[in-house]
């Protein structure tokens, strides 16, 4: 929820929000696991970066979390996703040696071997929850690793300029990969089944008030020229 400074207003929408959701819990006999629930804030006043919103449920305060996690992605106050793409640089780093090693002279791995090791080892790893922080600058956080990956499978020197290795290694730009993500996601949002294609597709959805380090995806240029 974006806050324009009167919190208390918020709060109390918030707090008639859970009460509406554990109203709707009970008519499904399911009861909301207060240890999983957190509360999050998203904004870009950082004179209030370490205020903490006070909701209350069934008499009891929820969890205020600054960063929390959703569906494996970090989620930080700005919407920066800085605080997931760290950690993942730092995951594919890791990765880096493995395919080193699998290259090395004790083992017999040929060309498509490292290959399908590195689409499997880095890029799918790399390319998860990608629709949502692509646009974000941080993304050049992630591209050394894939880029040293890439020097392995194609046997390259490191002078080599990273805009052939892709290229020499038969595998997709990582940027491109990202962008065809999105166009995933954007094929199936534009069926009518599809729970957020009303989202998508409405007009108020584009010109929706967001932070200015959002871009919604239905606007991006990818998608836009795709179903033009």
């Amino acid at each position: 929820m974006h806050a324009d400074g009167n919190w208390q207003e918020v709060e109390g929408v918030l707090s008639k929000d859970m009460a509406t959701v554990g109203e709707y819990l009970q008519t499904l006999k399911l009861k909301l696991s207060a240890t999983k629930t957190v509360l999050a804030a998203f904004h870009l006043n950082n004179k209030e970066a370490k205020r903490e919103l006070k909701v209350r449920y069934n008499n009891e305060t929820v969890l205020f979390c600054s960063e929390p996690k959703y569906l494996g992605a970090t989620l930080d106050r700005s919407l920066t996703y800085r605080r997931h793409l760290e950690p993942l640089r730092k995951k594919l780093a890791s990765r880096v040696p493995l395919m080193r090693r699998l290259a090395g002279s004790g083992c017999i791995a040929g060309a498509t071997t490292l290959r399908i090791a590195t689409l499997a080892l880095l890029h799918l790893t790399a390319e998860y929850y990608a629709p949502v922080w692509r646009p974000i600058a941080h993304t050049r956080l992630i591209d050394p690793a894939i880029n040293d990956a890439l020097l392995i499978v194609t046997g390259c020197l490191r002078p080599t300029p990273a805009d052939n290795l892709p290229i020499l290694a038969g595998i997709q730009p990582a940027e491109l990969r990202r962008n065809g993500a999105i166009l995933s996601l954007g094929r199936r949002t534009m069926q009518p089944v599809h729970l957020l294609h009303s989202e998508f597709t409405r007009p108020s959805s584009v010109n929706a008030r967001r932070l200015k380090s959002e871009t919604p995806i239905c606007t991006s240029r990818t998608i836009t020229h795709q179903f033009i």
